[in-house]
């Protein structure tokens, strides 16, 4: 048998080094990431609330999830899940988080415009939600500004 064929360059290859700490991001970029992860934190504690009224968590007993209109009762799985699906994606603050979080608030705000007899018309649910959005939108633009072409 012969020996395998052995290249002193191989020893020579040394392992790949990352450079240590974060690679520079500008301020921009660091308050935009930080938002992400609060709405994260509003969109698990709106999940929850969620569940806790599907599961009756708290409720008044005239008020459980049977007793409501099925339109109702489907708008409620829905948040229930896709809140706490956006504050995984976001607090990872990775890119589908902020597309399912931008869904989450965009049908939040139609239910509550469109389909009031499902929550009820909540003018502040509105205007908080779009406040929220319309702030997303301008961090990420001006993160956007910051970033070289």
């Amino acid at each position: 048998m012969s020996e395998p064929a052995y290249n002193d360059d191989l020893q020579a290859l040394e392992p790949v080094h990352e450079p240590s700490g974060e690679p520079d991001v500008g301020r921009w970029t660091r308050r935009l990431v930080l938002f992400l992860r609060l709405m994260a934190v509003v969109s698990m504690l709106k999940g929850l609330y969620h569940w806790s009224r599907l599961c009756g968590i708290a409720v008044p007993p005239n008020e459980v999830f049977e007793y409501h209109s099925i339109a109702w009762q489907s708008a409620t799985v829905f948040f229930a899940v896709i809140d706490l699906v956006a504050a995984v994606g976001l607090w990872l603050a990775a890119a589908w988080g902020a597309v399912i979080w931008l869904a989450a608030v965009a049908s939040m705000m139609a239910v509550e415009i469109f389909f009031p007899q499902v929550f009820g018309s909540g003018f502040l649910t509105v205007a908080v939600e779009g406040a929220l959005l319309g702030i997303y939108l301008w961090l990420a633009l001006k993160s956007a500004q910051e970033q070289p072409a």
